[in-house]
């Protein structure tokens, strides 16, 4: 199994993406990428945030988590939103990431339909993702 985690940056009614090749058709995806071994969901995040986007970001809300299956691979992605703290959208690390970006950029929420997201989904950003869960980080930071 995988774990991937994605961060949803949204700011004036725009949210954060890259554009890039998929691997499913779709050009436009959420920053995000491969948790490394013995590395937090949260600092993973912060790392690949920095890397496909050049800004620094604060972990918020657990906002979802879903399988994806292609073959016989199970890829768990695990979305939180997340907000800018420094650093310059645009500023992206080459050859962090196996399909190059060509760019990271603030996007519509209107248009994320046109751009290949599920209504669903726009309509859950547009609407600031209600009813969702919290990330408490380390199991041990939370004396469980």
């Amino acid at each position: 199994m995988h774990i991937r985690v994605t961060g949803v940056v949204i700011e004036n009614d725009h949210i954060l993406l890259l554009n890039q090749d998929t691997g499913s058709g779709r050009a436009w995806s959420l920053p995000g990428g491969k948790v490394e071994e013995g590395e937090s969901l949260g600092t993973a995040l912060v790392r690949e945030m920095r890397e496909e986007t050049g800004i620094e970001v604060a972990v918020g809300r657990l906002l979802y988590v879903c399988d994806y299956l292609p073959g016989d691979i199970h890829v768990v992605h695990i979305t939180f939103e997340a907000k800018r703290t420094g650093g310059s959208v645009g500023d992206v690390t080459e050859g962090v990431d196996s399909r190059p970006i060509r760019s990271a950029e603030y996007v519509k929420l209107t248009d994320l339909p046109s751009l290949g997201f599920s209504d669903k989904f726009g309509q859950l950003a547009m609407a600031g993702f209600p009813s969702v869960g919290s990330y408490m980080g380390a199991k041990s930071n939370i004396g469980l």
